[in-house]
C-alpha cells in the first residue's frame, strides 16, 4: 500500500513556470505563463486568491520565495524588472524594488543566532517608537497615480520588518547579477565576479557562505553548470552590528517611500481649476484694446466702483458670479487640503528621517563596530542636511499656503461684491461693510499679483502668476516662478549680515528660488548615496572560495523550463552544511550526485561528493506476502530531487526500461546510512566533473514502502516541505498537479469500508441460514448493526475532511 496520502489533484488551464510551499503554512504559490500568481490551500488543492499581471507589477514572473515567517512572499517580473513583496494573507502588494537585471532566482533566509550580543542590539531597537508619534496613515481618495500604495499604513514598517531576527532576501540573475537585501526591502550588497547566469541560490542561515548555481553559455559548446562558493564572512563576524544597520535603512528607506507618496497626494490634491484666473487674465490682456494695465483696472474698480468695458465683460462673461464661488471654493479645499498634508505627513515624516539618520550617523563615528561595514559619517551628514532642507522648504509651503489663503478670501469677498453690484442683484449685509484695512489688504495684493510680466509670459506662456502654491508641486529643474519675498525678514537679514553665520554647517540650506520637488529630489540623491555605500563595501568583501565544474546541459533539454532543472541547493543548519543535488543523465542515468561543503569556506569537509545508485529494487508493498509489482527490480532515473529535510531526499523517478517513458514513481529517500563513507574523491578542478565520474563513491539505496507509483500523471517535477510534510508533484506538461501528505498512510476510511462490507456479507450469510427460526430478531439485530457501522464510518469520514480543511490556513 503506498505510504502518501494524496489529498488534492487538479488540472490547471496555464502551465505552470514556479511552484513553493510555504515554509510553515499548508499553502502552495504557484506562477504560471499567463503571468499569474495563484496561493493554493492544502485540501483539495482549493484556491486562496490569484494576483492577476498588472501595468505596476508585470506579466512575466521569474521566480518565487517565501519569507522565513510564511507572512510575506516575493516574486520577481522580468519584463519590468522588479521584485514584489506581496501580502499572503489578503495578496496585496506592499513593496516593489527595481533591479539591474530580470532576476532567474531568489532565495529567502533566515539568520540563525542567539548570541547575547545580538539579544543586546535587539533590545533598544524599538526606542524609536517611544520619541517619535505614530505616521498618519495616507488619505485613500489619493490613488491615481500610486494606486497599489493607496491603503498603505503608518505600521508598515513593522509589517515588513517582521520579527527582529534578521532575514536576508538573495535575487540572481544573467551575467553573474547578484543582490541581498536585508528584509527584503534594503540592498546590504551587490555582488561581483561571478560569469554567467545563476540558476539557484543558497545562503547559509549562519552567513558565512553563498552557494550559487550558475549556467555558462558559450558559442562552441553547450552550457556548463557550475558550483560557487562565495565567502561572506563579513556578514557573520558582524552580525549584530549589520542587524541594526539594515533596520534603520529599512526604516529610513520606508519613510522615504513615504513622504513619496505625501507628496503625490499634494499634488493630487492640487487642481487646475487654481490657473484659470491666470489664463483668463492673460487672455484679457491679449484682447483688450486700451493701453491701461490690468492692475489699473481693477484698482479703479476698487477705488471708484467703475469698471471698463473689457474688464466689466470678463469678470460678467466669463469669470461669473458662479464661476468666481466655485474658484474660491476650490481654492479653499485645495489649500486646506495641502496644508494638512504638509502638516500630518510631510512635517512628521521629515522628523522621523532626521532622527533614524542621526541614530546612523552615531553608528558610523563608533568606528570600531560599524566601519568595516561601509558606514560613511560625511555622507550620512550631507544627507541630513539634505533632510533639513526638505523641512524648511515644506515649512517655506505652508506660510505661502498660509498667506495665499488670507489674500484670496480678501479678494475673492470683495470681486464677489462687486460683480453683484455690476449685476445689480441684491448684496448681503454681512459682505458690503469693507473697512479702510481691508481695502488696503486688498490694494496691495493687486499690486503685487496682478502686474503683467513679459519674462513669464516668455517663459510659462502667462502674464500673471496669482496662484503662488501650485509652483512648489511641480517636478521641474526651472526656479519658481514667484520665489517668496524675504525682504524685511529680520532673521534673512541676520544671517546675511553676519560673518559666522552665512556659512555656518549648523544652518540647513533653503534654497530660496527652486520648488519641493526639487529640494525632494536632492534630499533623495543624497540619502541613496548613503545607502548605496554599503551595499558596495560589503559586496567587495565577497570573495570567492571555490568554483567547480559540474556538467553540460545537452542540447535535448533546452526546452525544459530552466526553473525546475536541477541542481537544487539545501542548507543543513544543525550540521552548517550546504548540500548540491544533482543528476547527470548522459552520463550515469541512474546515479544521484550529492555534493556538499561546509558553510565556512575556511572548514574542509571529508567524503564531500557521493552518487547514489537507484537500481535498487523498489519494494512498494508494506506486506510481505503481497507480491511486489513487474517493474520492482528495474533500473531508475531521477528526474527531479528535493531535499524534504537534512536527511530525506524526495525525488520523482522514471523507469529506464519502460518504452512508453509513462512510469513514474515519487519516492523518499534516507540519507543516514548513505552520507557516511570511506572512499575521498581527489577532485580535478582543471575538468569538468562528468569527466572524472571513475573515482566518484557510489553507494546503493533501499527506500522500501517509501515510494509510490504515480498512475496516470506523467510526473516530472516535485516541491515538498519538510516541517509541514507535503509535497506537490507536476507533470511533464506542467498543467497537472498532485498533493501528498507525506508521513500519512493511505485514507482510512477505505478500510472501514472494507471491513464493513466484510461484516455486511458474513451477516448476510447467517442470515440466509437462519433465516426461518430468527429472521425477524436477525432483520433487527443487523439492521441496528449496519446502521451504527454506518455510522462509524460517516465519523471516519467526517474526522479527515475536518483534519483535512483543519491544515493551517491564512
Amino acid at each position: 500500500m503506498p505510504s502518501f496520502r494524496q489529498v488534492g489533484e487538479k488540472q490547471l488551464p496555464n502551465p505552470i513556470l514556479y511552484m513553493a510551499w510555504s515554509p510553515n503554512r499548508d499553502l502552495i504559490a504557484l506562477a504560471n505563463t499567463a503571468g499569474e500568481l495563484l496561493l493554493h490551500r492544502l485540501a483539495n488543492f482549493q484556491r486562496v486568491w490569484s494576483l492577476l499581471p498588472n501595468e505596476n507589477t508585470g506579466k512575466e514572473i521569474t521566480s518565487l520565495a517565501w519569507r522565513p515567517d510564511g507572512k510575506v512572499l516575493a516574486f520577481s517580473v522580468g519584463d519590468t524588472k522588479q521584485v514584489v513583496l506581496c501580502d499572503a494573507e489578503k495578496a496585496e502588494i506592499l513593496h516593489l524594488f527595481p533591479v539591474e537585471y530580470p532576476a532567474s532566482c531568489m532565495h529567502w533566509m533566515e539568520v540563525q543566532d542567539d548570541s547575547s550580543t545580538l539579544s543586546s542590539f535587539n533590545e533598544s531597537e524599538d526606542e524609536s517608537s517611544r520619541f517619535l508619534p505614530k505616521l498618519p496613515s495616507l488619505p485613500k481618495s489619493y490613488s491615481t497615480t500610486s494606486k497599489i500604495f493607496s491603503e498603505e499604513k503608518s505600521d508598515e514598517v513593522t509589517n515588513l520588518l517582521g520579527d527582529v531576527r534578521l532575514n536576508i532576501l538573495v535575487v540572481g540573475g544573467p551575467s553573474g547579477f547578484v543582490e541581498l537585501y536585508a528584509y527584503g526591502l534594503y540592498k546590504i550588497a551587490t555582488l561581483s565576479g561571478i560569469s554567467g547566469t545563476c540558476r539557484s541560490l543558497g545562503l547559509s542561515s549562519d552567513l558565512k557562505s553563498l552557494s550559487v548555481i550558475t549556467e555558462i553559455r558559450s558559442t562552441e559548446d553547450n552550457p556548463e553548470i557550475n558550483y560557487i562558493q562565495l565567502d561572506t564572512g563579513l556578514l557573520s563576524s558582524c552580525l549584530p552590528e549589520l542587524t541594526k544597520m539594515a533596520r534603520k535603512f529599512t526604516h529610513i528607506s520606508t519613510l522615504l517611500q513615504y513622504l513619496r507618496l505625501s507628496l503625490t497626494c499634494m499634488c493630487e490634491a492640487w487642481e487646475d481649476i487654481l490657473t484659470q484666473m491666470d489664463l483668463r487674465l492673460t487672455k484679457f490682456v491679449q484682447e483688450k484694446n486700451t493701453s491701461t494695465q490690468v492692475q489699473d483696472e481693477f484698482l479703479e474698480l476698487l477705488l471708484w466702483g467703475h469698471a471698463s468695458p473689457e474688464l466689466q465683460a470678463l469678470l460678467m462673461n466669463q469669470l461669473t458670479v458662479k464661476g468666481l464661488k466655485m474658484l474660491g471654493q476650490s481654492i479653499d479645499s485645495s489649500y486646506s487640503s495641502i496644508q494638512k498634508l504638509v502638516i500630518s505627513h510631510l512635517q512628521s515624516g521629515s522628523e522621523a528621517l532626521l532622527y533614524h539618520l542621526s541614530e546612523v550617523k552615531g553608528m558610523a563615528l563608533w568606528k570600531q563596530k560599524f566601519q568595516p561595514l561601509g558606514l560613511d559619517p560625511a555622507a550620512i551628514e550631507d544627507a541630513i542636511v539634505a533632510v533639513g532642507s526638505f523641512t524648511l522648504k515644506a515649512s517655506e509651503l505652508l506660510q505661502v499656503i498660509d498667506k495665499s489663503m488670507k489674500n484670496f478670501k480678501a479678494f475673492f469677498r470683495w470681486l464677489y461684491v462687486a460683480m453683484l453690484r455690476m449685476s445689480e442683484d441684491h448684496v448681503p449685509p454681512e459682505l458690503n461693510k469693507m473697512t479702510q484695512k481691508d481695502l488696503a489688504f486688498v490694494a496691495d495684493f493687486l499690486s503685487e499679483h496682478f502686474s503683467a510680466n513679459e519674462e513669464l509670459f516668455d517663459r510659462k506662456g502667462k502674464y500673471f502668476n496669482v496662484e503662488r502654491v501650485g509652483q512648489y508641486l511641480k517636478d521641474e529643474d526651472e526656479d519658481l516662478v514667484s520665489p517668496p519675498n524675504m525682504e524685511g525678514n529680520q532673521w534673512v537679514t541676520f544671517v546675511k549680515q553676519s560673518t559666522h553665520l552665512k556659512d555656518s554647517p549648523l544652518l540647513f540650506p533653503t534654497y530660496p528660488q527652486k520648488s519641493l520637488h526639487f529640494v525632494k529630489r536632492m534630499m533623495e540623491g543624497s540619502i541613496e548615496l548613503c545607502l548605496q555605500k554599503p551595499a558596495e563595501v560589503i559586496g567587495h568583501s565577497v570573495k570567492q572560495a571555490v568554483c567547480l565544474r559540474l556538467y553540460t546541459v545537452p542540447e535535448s533539454s533546452e526546452n525544459t523550463p530552466r526553473l525546475f532543472e536541477l541542481p537544487s541547493l539545501w542548507n543543513d543548519k544543525k550540521a552548517a552544511m550546504h548540500y548540491v543535488v544533482f543528476c547527470m543523465p548522459e552520463i550515469s542515468p541512474s546515479k544521484i550526485y550529492i555534493l556538499r561543503r561546509a558553510t565556512d569556506p575556511n572548514r574542509s569537509v571529508p567524503n564531500g561528493l557521493v552518487a547514489l545508485h537507484l537500481s535498487t529494487p523498489l519494494n512498494s508493498s508494506i506486506d510481505d506476502e503481497t507480491p511486489a509489482p513487474s517493474s520492482a527490480d528495474s533500473s531508475y532515473s531521477c528526474l527531479d530531487a528535493r531535499f524534504y529535510d537534512d536527511e530525506t531526499l524526495t525525488v520523482v523517478l522514471r523507469n529506464l526500461e519502460d518504452d512508453e517513458n509513462k512510469m513514474r514513481v515519487l519516492a523518499q529517500l534516507h540519507l543516514n546510512s548513505v552520507l557516511s563513507w570511506d572512499e575521498e574523491f581527489t577532485w580535478d578542478l582543471t575538468l569538468r566533473l562528468e569527466q572524472q565520474t571513475e573515482g566518484i563513491p557510489v553507494q546503493g539505496l533501499a527506500w522500501g514502502n517509501q515510494s509510490r507509483e504515480m498512475d496516470n500523471i506523467k510526473a516530472q517535477f516535485v516541491a515538498v516541505n519538510g516541517v509541514r510534510k507535503v509535497a506537490c508533484v507536476l507533470s511533464a506538461n506542467l498543467r497537472h498537479v498532485r498533493v501528498f501528505e507525506m508521513d500519512a498512510e493511505e485514507e482510512e476510511e477505505e478500510e472501514e469500508r472494507a471491513d464493513e462490507s466484510q461484516e455486511m456479507s458474513s451477516d448476510q450469510d447467517r442470515l440466509e441460514d437462519t433465516m426461518t427460526n430468527q429472521s425477524d430478531a436477525g432483520q433487527g439485530g443487523d439492521g441496528a448493526g449496519g446502521a451504527e457501522d454506518a455510522q462509524v464510518a460517516g465519523q471516519g469520514s467526517g474526522d479527515i475532511l475536518d483534519e483535512t480543511a483543519g491544515s493551517d490556513t491564512l
